[in-house]
């Protein structure tokens, strides 16, 4: 009897309880914010930490002549087979800051503070991602680009036209500063694309940093444990890197591709940006079937964030496994 009587007041209770529960306000469900969280990620390679720094991403409409020759069709095909939209490209850039032990090493800079005004905060996120995972842009020793075109070099100034990195020494492919500050090249480079490339890089070299650079040679480590890998075709002095300590290393691409969606998995498809498509296909090709050879880790700064991965070669191309995301380092 006592039981019964109390799950009948427990009963009463609730149902007096219900409609104030329906009517209370749902906090809960409101959103706490629309924007993310600041974009780094942090892995080793030996002894070296690897901090991988969002940029942002561009988004594009997919133009006819994004990949020069495939047909637009074909293209949308693809990009629809990876889930992705078919009728527009999502670019995505990841510079690096390394921490040697000994050194604190920036690699490629983004798009820089202009961009970042330009796009709304969509592209030109390095510096503030930077800061949110605890690096001082005075605190670094070297920065290392791998090529000229604004995406990796823009951030080498602040938004007063400044140097980023103040305290840094600025390490450029020798064979890159050689074209890109020849007179000549730059009064026969077609107009458009290639002349405002020039530009930037004369902006950026000549007038903020007063050409104040170290070229450096291919086959040759330009910060410890990190040796400058020829990759010409991108550019003229296109170069990636591989990064070692102890018997680890990672390989890091610069733009030997870019949307992996694209031009991983056909690896014969021309991008608009390449300089030299043929030489960069031939490049691009020879570097995967050594990546996929060796199953070394591979680093793109164009690769979905946090970029990183596995290249498995195909029957007609390549395929990139991303590396699982892992909480700690």
């Amino acid at each position: 009897m006592d039981l019964t009587r109390r799950h009948a007041l427990t009963a009463t209770a609730a149902l007096a309880a219900a409609p104030l529960l329906r009517n209370a306000p749902a906090h809960a469900a409101a959103p706490v914010a629309d924007k993310q969280a600041p974009s780094y990620y942090r892995y080793r390679v030996g002894d070296a930490q690897v901090n991988v720094i969002s940029d942002g991403i561009n988004t594009f409409p997919l133009s006819d002549g994004f990949v020069t020759n495939v047909m637009k069709e074909e293209v949308s095909e693809a990009l629809e087979a990876s889930f992705l939209p078919k009728d527009k490209v999502s670019i995505q850039f990841a510079p690096l800051v390394i921490n040697t032990g000994g050194k604190l090493v920036v690699v490629d800079t983004g798009n820089g503070p202009g961009a970042f005004a330009s796009s709304k905060g969509n592209v030109g996120q390095f510096a503030g991602n930077m800061a949110a995972a605890g690096f001082d842009p005075k605190a670094v020793d070297l920065v290392v680009i791998s090529h000229f075109h604004g995406d990796h070099i823009n951030g080498l100034l602040d938004a007063s036209g400044k140097p980023a990195f103040p305290n840094a020494e600025v390490l450029v492919p020798a064979a890159e500063w050689k074209y890109f500050m020849d007179d000549g090249e730059m009064s026969r480079a077609p107009s458009g694309r290639m002349q405002s490339v020039f530009q930037t890089a004369r902006k950026v070299f000549d007038t903020g940093l007063n050409k104040k650079v170290t070229p450096y040679e291919w086959g040759k480590d330009v910060a410890p444990g990190l040796l400058a890998v020829e990759t010409r075709g991108h550019t003229p002095g296109h170069t990636s890197f591989v990064l070692s300590s102890g018997s680890d290393k990672v390989f890091i691409q610069s733009d030997v591709t870019n949307l992996p969606a694209l031009f991983v998995t056909h690896p014969g498809w021309h991008l608009m940006f390449d300089q030299d498509p043929a030489m960069a296909e031939t490049t691009r090709r020879k570097t995967y079937d050594m990546l996929a050879a060796e199953k070394m880790r591979v680093q793109g700064f164009h690769f979905p964030f946090p970029a990183m991965g596995h290249v498995e070669k195909t029957a007609d191309g390549y395929r990139l496994v991303p590396t699982p995301w892992s909480p700690v380092i």
